[in-house]
């Protein structure tokens, strides 16, 4: 018989790229006493990982949980951009309702659609947080209005349009029911959550059901599977069935060694865990995203919606550059092999393949942001290596008729560069479907582009606006193959010999183009050093000293003066590259390089390639 546990409330906290939800778990876990008093907090706790914090966006959904009275609150805090969506349909199964936060100057925005789609497809109970009303320039009632109407375009129902609203600060610590209010701390949204998430309801007498909706992985215990106790109960050392809806020949006979549930940031060793309680299991070796884990007689698989399918890919190279090995700790096939396969105990949505050759490796994701948190991720870890240009990855309909991943872009720009971005987009094949007026002079404009026009986009996006510009994308599904796209338009500067940049011959070099490289950094033959003002690649010799002569000109003693180089960010240089270059990752430098480095043996190739194509 179906029971509510109501002494436990689940939820998820969803919200768009920087709109404070990591903060306000912060300020939950504080006022809810999991620090002691005179413990030193870090800012944004919740992101445990370096980049994360860096580029403050969660990669990883996270699971903590408050004490509040009696109830204890298991919050997951999810991930905002739609590259992990993957992670945000999963979580969302483990909850039974969800905190949606949305920026008070900011408003609703295009990836909160996203999630908040999921939630409601799931029919899950809203309750809005309307986060940072201390901005000077909140608009409190037209974000509430917002948030609204994105309701009602997303279908939902009755019961959660009247979804309450409750207004915070989470950097000053408070929240309030109604805007005027006196602030003193987070009650309100505690007592919201109480009143307004149900209880998680199951039978406790049933068959034991757990779904498993995330995997963790530590070096020492290895694969961590998390999910909610739908039914019955889990037992420490209690023999059990691990089975899957997708795959209905799995049976895999376990037992429960090491069982957690979540208290404040840490895990804690429990004995039993009954409906609701979302677990930590580890100690089965083969335990994936999806499994349901049931007691031994008959066992009943969990429904669960597919991984999305990667749309994109490229190739992890061993380096076989000049200075391969110089700089990284792990620079072998072997290495690279056992990291990528062991991103697939934690990253459902990543795909890793072995090729034709030892030394390469596809890998396929979900977008460029996802692949690039993976470079940037191993580089700090010291491994060495190359990548390919990213490309997409395409399917056949049954009418052998090619289709490719189409997605549908949000743009937000001041008024003054809707043309610019208008036309850029255009020559990527992109489709102008709505353009409206927002406040402040700016107008959002939303396109259907194929994932490949996207592909080194954001640089120019950011050039073009000024960096005022914001661009979200989310998945639309596969179309009709929409035809080629010229991307770039400028060759690229080669350097022509191994040696040290010197300021005489990057002085002649600059006004080819512009130059990635400043005075005093090594190069090698075939390395990229700067982008061509002409559409041809230009060979040019940066290590080159001036002569000495004996006799001086007047103005041999003026000083050279160096425009500074552009220095490309991860994302730049895998934006920039080519099809015939690669990108040469070290934890001390990104260089882009031609493929073939020997100048005689690329004109071939190119020529090659002429006839061919």
């Amino acid at each position: 018989m179906q029971q509510k546990r109501e002494d436990i409330r689940n939820i998820a906290i969803i919200a768009h790229v920087d709109h404070g939800k990591t903060t306000l778990v912060d300020e939950l876990l504080k006022q809810s006493g999991v620090f002691r008093e005179n413990q030193e907090v870090v800012h944004r706790v919740m992101d445990s990982n370096d980049l994360e914090r860096e580029r403050g966006i969660t990669i990883l959904s996270k699971n903590t949980a408050v004490q509040y009275k009696d109830i204890k609150i298991n919050i997951v805090d999810t991930p905002g951009h739609a590259d992990f969506g993957g992670e945000v349909e999963r979580v969302l199964k483990m909850v039974d309702g969800v905190v949606l936060v949305v920026d008070a100057f900011e408003g609703a925005m295009p990836q909160t659609k996203f999630v908040l789609m999921k939630a409601l497809e799931l029919d899950l109970p809203v309750i809005a947080c309307v986060n940072k009303i201390d901005r000077p320039e909140a608009r409190c009632e037209e974000v509430v209005d917002e948030v609204l109407e994105l309701l009602m375009d997303l279908d939902a129902s009755d019961e959660q349009l009247d979804c309450p609203f409750v207004y915070a600060s989470a950097k000053r610590g408070y929240a309030v029911y109604e805007i005027g209010d006196e602030p003193k701390d987070m009650t309100p949204l505690f007592e919201t959550i109480i009143e307004h998430i149900p209880a998680p309801t199951g039978d406790p007498d049933a068959n034991t059901q757990v779904l498993i909706s995330t995997i963790d992985y530590n070096e020492y215990v290895g694969r961590i599977g998390i999910g909610k106790v739908e039914n019955g109960s889990l037992s420490l050392n209690q023999d059990a069935i691990v089975v899957n809806h997708h795959d209905p020949d799995k049976a895999e006979k376990v037992r429960i060694s090491k069982l957690y549930e979540f208290d404040g940031l840490e895990r804690h060793d429990v004995d039993r865990a009954d409906i609701g309680s979302i677990v930590a299991i580890s100690g089965i070796a083969d335990l994936h995203v999806g499994d349901t884990i049931c007691g031994t007689e008959d066992p009943v698989a969990l429904p669960f919606q597919k991984i999305s399918e990667p749309t994109i890919a490229m190739n992890f190279i061993v380096n076989d550059s000049p200075f391969a090995g110089q700089e990284g700790k792990y620079v072998t096939s072997r290495h690279i092999r056992d990291r990528l396969f062991r991103e697939l105990n934690t990253d459902v949505s990543l795909r890793v393949e072995e090729t034709d050759s030892p030394d390469a490796f596809k890998v396929s994701g979900r977008g460029e942001l996802h692949l690039s948190v993976l470079i940037e991720n191993m580089r700090r870890e010291g491994y060495e290596f190359a990548v390919s240009k990213a490309e997409v990855l395409y399917h056949e309909d049954e009418n052998g008729k090619r289709m490719e991943p189409m997605e549908r872009a949000y743009v937000d720009v001041p008024d003054d560069f809707t043309g610019t971005v208008i036309e850029k987009l255009s020559q990527r094949k992109g489709e102008l479907a709505s353009m409206n007026p927002i406040t402040g002079g700016f107008t959002r404009m939303e396109f259907v582009i194929p994932s490949r026009g996207l592909i080194g986009y954001r640089g120019d996006f950011l050039t073009d606006t000024k960096g005022n510009g914001i661009i979200n994308t989310i998945f639309e599904g596969y179309a009709p193959y929409k035809g080629d796209i010229s991307y770039r338009k400028q060759g690229s500067l080669i350097a022509f010999e191994t040696g040290e940049s010197v300021t005489y011959g990057l002085f002649s070099a600059q006004d080819r183009g512009t130059l990635f490289i400043g005075p005093g950094e090594r190069v090698y033959g075939g390395m990229v050093i700067g982008s061509s003002s002409r559409t041809e690649d230009i060979e040019i010799n940066v290590c080159k000293k001036k002569h000495l002569t004996n006799t001086r000109s007047s103005s041999a003693d003026e000083a050279l003066t160096l425009t500074p180089p552009k220095i490309l960010s991860l994302e730049q240089a895998l934006d920039f590259i080519e099809t015939d270059e690669l990108l040469e990752v070290t934890p001390e430098h990104l260089r882009i390089r031609k493929r073939i480095l020997d100048p005689t043996l690329r004109k071939r190739d190119a020529i090659r390639r002429q006839q061919q194509g």
